[in-house]
Order: C-alpha cells, then sequence, then structure tokens
C-alpha cells in the first residue's frame, strides 16, 4: 500500500491481519495500483516508509525475507535479493524510451535466451500483462524461473523470481506484492535506454544490514548469501546469454 500519493489509496481491509493467502490471491487477480514513480508523491520523505531504499528503487520489506546483496570487485552494488523461504527475488530498474513499450521486447529476448538454455519456456498473463516463465530441469532438482515488468515513464521495472516447482507459485505472488508497492526513481540524467538504474544503499539500510549480519552471526545463524540455490544448475552460455545471467539483466547482451 502507498502512503502519500497525491490520489488517494482505498484499503479494502476492515481491519486486522489478512491471511497470506488472500494476499497473494490479491496480487495475481486485482489491478494493482503500483508500481509507482516516485514523482506521484507530495512527499519524497514518505516514499522511504516500509521500504528499503535502493537508490533506483525502493521495494517494500518482507518479515519473511533477508536481503542479500551482490557486489563487483570495487563493492559497488550490482544486485539485491530477497531471500524468502519461498526462493529469491529482485527487482531492478531501468531506463526506457518516452513512448514506452520496452517489456514487450524484453519479453520476446528473455523467452528466446531460456530456449536457448533448453529451459521449458511460458509466456503467462499476469496483473501488469505477459510474464515469462522457465523451467530448466537440468541438475538435481528443476528450477522454475519467472520474470515479470511494468512499463513506467521513461523507465522500465522488472521483477525476477527463482523457486522450485513446489514453491513456484508462492515466489511468484511474492515477487508480484513486492513491484505493486514499488517506487521508482529514475532521475533527470539522460541514461541509454535499457541500461540499468543505479543501486545505492541508503545509509540506513547499510547499517540495520551491518547490525542484522552482528546479529546472526551471535546467534550463529548463516548469513543470507548472494549465489543461487543449490537446486540451480550451472547453465550453459548460449550466443545470447546464458539462463542464469537473465536473472541480471534484460536481454542476453
Amino acid at each position: 500500500m502507498a502512503f502519500g500519493k497525491r490520489k488517494d489509496v482505498q484499503d479494502d481491509q476492515a481491519g486486522g491481519v489478512p491471511d497470506p493467502d488472500d494476499v497473494a490471491e490479491a496480487a495475481v487477480d486485482d489491478d494493482p495500483d503500483g508500481p509507482f514513480d516516485v514523482e506521484e508523491f507530495d512527499d519524497a520523505a514518505v516514499v522511504t516508509v516500509g521500504r528499503h531504499d535502493l537508490g533506483s528503487v525502493l521495494i517494500p520489506e518482507n518479515d519473511a525475507a533477508e536481503l542479500a546483496i551482490e557486489v563487483n570487485q570495487q563493492g559497488v552494488p550490482t544486485m539485491v535479493w530477497m531471500v524468502t523461504p519461498n526462493g529469491r527475488y529482485n527487482i531492478t530498474a531501468y531506463a526506457a524510451p518516452k513512448t514506452g513499450n520496452l517489456w514487450r521486447e524484453v519479453v520476446t529476448e528473455i523467452a528466446e535466451s531460456l530456449r536457448n538454455d533448453s529451459a521449458q519456456v511460458s509466456v503467462e498473463d499476469g496483473p501488469w500483462g505477459r510474464e515469462v516463465v522457465g523451467v530448466m530441469t537440468k541438475g538435481p532438482e528443476p528450477v522454475v524461473m519467472r520474470f515479470v515488468g511494468v512499463d513506467g515513464p521513461r523507465w522500465m521495472v522488472r521483477g525476477a523470481a527463482i523457486g522450485t516447482p513446489e514453491s513456484a507459485d508462492a515466489i511468484a505472488a511474492d515477487v508480484r506484492n513486492a513491484l505493486a508497492d514499488t517506487v521508482v526513481r529514475r532521475g533527470d540524467t539522460p541514461q541509454p535506454v535499457r541500461a540499468m538504474l543505479n543501486l545505492q544503499l541508503s545509509e540506513s539500510l547499510v547499517n540495520r544490514l551491518r547490525a542484522r549480519a552482528e546479529q546472526m552471526v551471535a546467534e550463529g545463524t548463516q548469513v543470507p548469501q548472494p549465489q543461487v540455490p543449490e537446486a540451480q544448475p550451472v547453465a550453459r552460455r548460449s550466443e545470447q546469454g546464458s539462463a542464469m545471467q537473465q536473472l541480471r539483466t534484460i536481454s542476453g547482451g
């Protein structure tokens, strides 16, 4: 639910804590308001309430998830995963043309790349339109990947989720729920079309992550790692890129 937006957002809940199954069903069947552009809010500070500030995207907090950060050799964040009991998902934003419709192109490219990696590919209808689902059957267990995209004003935001066949529906609901309340901070800087908008962790989030990691170490709990689940097979590379590369980019290039 978005707070502080210029338009009124009706809350259909009469009170109490909604059943998780009802929340997942609502995310699938209802016409979601989000994701949002930061300019839709009267007070930009309100945007961070209940969301992780990742710079170009602000994604809703999830009590059942732990954050796992991927960084490059320079220590710059390149991907943020939300690790849940159902699997994991990430949400990233990309520069898009003013005309929109970038996701329509990307759907075809992702599907083709997954097929080149011998995945079983299907395109399903979701709350925002077409979603790409790829099932990798190599390895000890099959792995299900789902890609959900939404076009916005000069941006496209994409959710990528990975889980097992048993958890596929649950992780799909997780990433859809997250997208429905994600805020995109595009900025005014010109960007090449398809360029991934920069991730930048807020100082408060870094401090929270550090404190959480220290707490988990003290409790003897394993700190979430950015690697993919053990069930994930090592995907071969194709001319357009590997299936796992699709989880980090919007095309195989």
